[in-house]
């Protein structure tokens, strides 16, 4: 799953123009005007980072920044600040309400981009990487294959995106509906039990030689993979 941005930009024109190159990288990405919308989508979309404009109605980027720094769920959520502020002592309050990086308005895209996947390399290592390992379970992205210990795992198509998502977040607890948007997307109706059903097959693969699979069921709340169960 390519990394989510979530850009928060009340000037049309540069978040369209954001978006652009953004999905030119293969990144996904959501537009939003206002810093109360963005607090809304961050819950509902859980992006892997956000571009976010200090100016904006309302709630400011500044403000969004700290909020979001408050919350345990988003504490350590990479931000990168966009502001037409370039003086010293704005591009350090920016960087002490939280943001990981500062970008002066007129900026260049490419370097946009470039600041962008730096920081997502610094934050989320897996998102950038060819590779994922969790205990002696491997993923090799670029060839698509599955190893337990050496042996190799087969999976189906969504078992091997379920697995990804699980892996690419260790420890993480993902709701059944947060696992359809990122295994199936929004586009396509399935019902919600239909993951427990891609669960127990994946659970089923991963158990190799008896070995456990990792997969914890957290009641009234969905799945983790985690080893500590």
């Amino acid at each position: 799953m390519n990394p989510l941005v979530l850009v928060v930009e009340d000037e049309p024109p540069l978040a369209e123009l954001v978006r652009y190159n953004l999905e030119k990288e293969n990144f996904r990405a959501l537009c939003v005007g206002d810093g109360e919308e963005a607090m809304l989508l961050v819950e509902e979309e859980e992006p892997d980072l956000i571009i976010l404009d200090w100016m904006l109605p309302g709630l400011s980027g500044i403000e969004v920044c700290r909020r979001l720094r408050e919350r345990k769920s988003t504490k350590s959520l990479p931000i990168i600040m966009l502001t037409a502020r370039g003086e010293e002592t704005d591009r350090i309050r920016g960087l002490d309400s939280g943001a990981d990086d500062y970008i002066v308005k007129p900026f260049s895209p490419n370097e946009l981009i470039a600041r962008a996947k730096a920081v997502l390399r610094r934050a989320s290592p897996a998102l950038s990487e060819d590779k994922l390992s969790y205990e002696d379970i491997s993923m090799d992205l670029s060839e698509h294959k599955v190893l337990r210990d050496e042996t190799p795992v087969h999976l189906g198509p969504t078992e091997y995106r379920l697995l990804r998502v699980l892996m690419e977040r260790p420890g993480r607890v993902f709701s059944r509906e947060q696992l359809l948007d990122k295994v199936w997307g929004r586009d396509i109706h399935v019902e919600v039990r239909t993951v427990d059903v891609h669960i127990r097959r994946l659970r089923k693969a991963l158990s190799v030689d008896e070995k456990p699979d990792f997969i914890r069921t957290v009641r009234a709340a969905g799945y983790s993979l985690d080893s500590t169960v």
